[in-house]
């Protein structure tokens, strides 16, 4: 599975701080056969048995669902242990999850960002080299949306 959202922070940040993992959702989609994401909505998504149960839920997005840097595949991060079930999810590295998430530039994304930024769990100077391998436009875009982040 590949984790795109931002509880893929998971895996790199075993004990995230709790406002980086307010999200009771995974968005992911299966590797090799990313057009079975609607079986994931299916089975694990929201108000399924498996949401009432455990109170959370899986979305199956698909790889377009963010616009990523160059690159971003290389730098997966694998996570797999007892609270994985033995399914082995490769998630997005934070520095592309920051990315990602000032392109789609809602408040709850810009927020996160934020934190991550505030918390020193991605650079500035980091996310700053990433951005020429955006296009000309999402790179103005994240770059005028980085800039205008002060870290709390």
């Amino acid at each position: 599975m590949i984790v795109i959202g931002s509880q893929a922070i998971l895996a790199s940040v075993p004990e995230p701080p709790a406002e980086l993992v307010v999200s009771r959702e995974a968005d992911l989609y299966p590797r090799d056969a990313p057009g079975k994401a609607d079986l994931i909505t299916g089975s694990i998504g929201e108000f399924s048995l498996f949401h009432e149960t455990f109170g959370y839920h899986g979305d199956g997005v698909s790889p377009d669902t963010a616009v990523l840097p160059d690159g971003w595949r290389e730098r997966l991060v694998t996570l797999c242990n007892e609270n994985t079930g033995g399914v082995t999810g490769l998630c997005l590295s934070c520095a592309d999850i920051a990315i990602s998430k000032l392109v789609a530039g809602r408040k709850k994304d810009l927020d996160y960002v934020k934190a991550l930024l505030s918390h020193r769990i991605v650079l500035r100077h980091t996310l700053l080299e990433l951005l020429p391998t955006l296009s000309p436009d999402q790179r103005t875009l994240v770059e005028s949306r980085l800039m205008g982040l002060t870290p709390v």
